[in-house]
């Protein structure tokens, strides 16, 4: 993992313009009002997804260690009541799409900005490789 490039990815986003329609971008996905990337992808043997999604954790830990100096302390959003939220109301993305992606994620509102800053871990899905994924968004979180 380069942390370096990944601290200045997500800062570089917190600035980028957002495009008017969904689609891709050179970094990842994104819509309006967002920008979603993956940092790290596994491609390995499914009997090491566990210590995939551990290592992973690790990875999401370290750059929460880099962000909570500049944002501030946060505790994990549980995103498990987001993804219920989804089947009773429309939940706006990149949060829909977060949800079904990824269990908990760290959250902060960069200071200057106008816009959140999530980093989760995309374990979800056991048929899809594990990610590291940051959103930048102008979206309220729900």
């Amino acid at each position: 993992m380069n942390i370096a490039r990944h601290i200045a990815l997500i800062d570089e986003l917190c600035f980028r313009p957002f495009p008017a329609e969904h689609g891709s971008s050179d970094v990842g996905d994104e819509g309006p009002g967002y920008h979603v990337v993956v940092l790290e992808r596994s491609q390995g043997d499914c009997g090491t997804r566990a210590a995939t999604v551990e290592q992973y954790e690790k990875y999401r830990d370290a750059l929460y260690e880099l962000l909570e100096p500049r944002w501030g302390e946060t505790d994990p959003l549980n995103l498990q009541t987001t993804v219920l939220r989804t089947a009773r109301e429309e939940i706006p993305e990149p949060w829909a799409s977060l949800s079904a992606r990824a269990r908990v994620a760290y959250l902060w509102e960069a200071e200057g900005t106008g816009r959140w800053v999530a980093v989760a871990v995309a374990d979800r899905d056991e048929a899809d490789d594990v990610q590291l994924l940051a959103v930048v968004t102008e979206i309220d979180p729900p």
